[in-house]
């Protein structure tokens, strides 16, 4: 399992990969957690102009050796007109990512999303210091 900075607590970015006794090679398991990161990083809350990722909307990314990804994410509010859609935007780009067999997404509430679970380039990007 992969913990997300907003999971743990930390608040920046890359994933820190805690992987125990996967049957993905460690240089395989770091490839595509990367290329996941990046797929995370290229989805965006169309009202803000910054990506779900540095956002700290995703709280869990769990990789299976069988390459099927399972994330859970929030929202930064229940009502985002885009709760419907997003899970979808966010499954379909992981699932393009080279070497994952498909991904399932988990819309989650607890705990709430916050400010605090934002990284530094999403504070800059929506100038919030």
């Amino acid at each position: 399992m992969t913990d997300t900075p907003a999971a743990t607590g930390a608040t920046t970015p890359p994933l820190n990969a805690q992987v125990t006794a996967s049957a993905i090679p460690p240089e395989e398991m770091d490839r595509l957690t990367d290329g996941i990161v990046a797929a995370l990083k290229s989805v965006y809350d169309p009202e803000i102009p910054a990506d779900i990722y540095e956002l700290g909307l995703i709280y869990r990314v769990d990789i299976a050796d069988d390459r099927n990804v399972a994330i859970d994410m929030t929202l930064t509010a229940p009502g985002c007109p885009v709760a419907g859609e997003m899970p979808g935007w966010v499954e379909n780009a992981v699932s393009a990512v080279p070497g994952i067999a498909g991904c399932s997404v988990t819309m989650v509430f607890d705990p709430p999303w916050d400010q605090s679970r934002m990284s530094d380039e999403a504070r800059i990007a929506l100038d919030m210091w």
